[in-house]
């Protein structure tokens, strides 16, 4: 088993994100927790998963060079791609409510990169969930945003929250990655280096 063979390693997660923290204590894994200071800015030429790779590699590089033999770091990064562009996380609830606003009645893409860091090697893998919603009236969205306060998320909502319950028809691909990690996949890239 995964955790077991991982008890040899020092596992870092590079996130503050309380949902991807849960996440691999779901999974089973011990891990400390390492939050990188890296301004999250990306060359305007990149699009969709060339994003996330390139951010989750970014974070790496802040903390590559403080790792031992036996640490192995996580760093991931999750975007909201809808009509040619990235909807990241939002300013204000003004911004939240546009988002949302966006994004209703219509299908967008949840898309994650990870990036699996030691000193001798580094794997960056990522994966594309179709989210779709149903038309949300003005009085859901901002009930929504006032209520759940979602300005820590990418595409300013929670699918794990009232507005994935009420508003979301149809998802195509992972539902972990959509709350913020693809843990299948962390589960496999981890496996083929522990």
């Amino acid at each position: 088993m995964l955790h077991n063979r991982l008890k040899a390693y020092n596992l870092i997660l590079a996130s503050a994100s309380p949902r991807r923290h849960e996440f691999l204590r779901s999974m089973l894994l011990d891990f400390e927790i390492k939050v990188p200071d890296v301004e999250e800015v990306y060359p305007e030429h990149l699009s969709k998963e060339a994003i996330t790779d390139y951010l989750a590699r970014l974070k790496a590089a802040s903390l590559k060079n403080a790792l031992g033999p036996k640490d192995i770091l996580i760093t991931s990064d999750t975007i909201v791609w809808h009509k040619d562009r990235a909807i990241e996380k939002p300013k204000n609830d003004l911004d939240a409510f546009n988002m949302i606003k966006t994004l209703s009645g219509d299908t967008h893409e949840v898309i994650t990169s990870i990036c699996i860091t030691t000193i001798k090697t580094q794997i960056t893998k990522n994966t594309i969930t179709k989210v779709t919603f149903r038309n949300l009236e003005d009085e859901e969205i901002k009930f929504y945003v006032d209520k759940y306060q979602p300005l820590d998320k990418a595409g300013a909502y929670g699918i794990q929250e009232w507005i994935g319950a009420v508003g979301i028809t149809k998802i195509e691909g992972s539902y972990n990655n959509v709350v913020g990690l693809p843990t299948h996949l962390l589960y496999e890239t981890l496996n083929a280096i522990a």
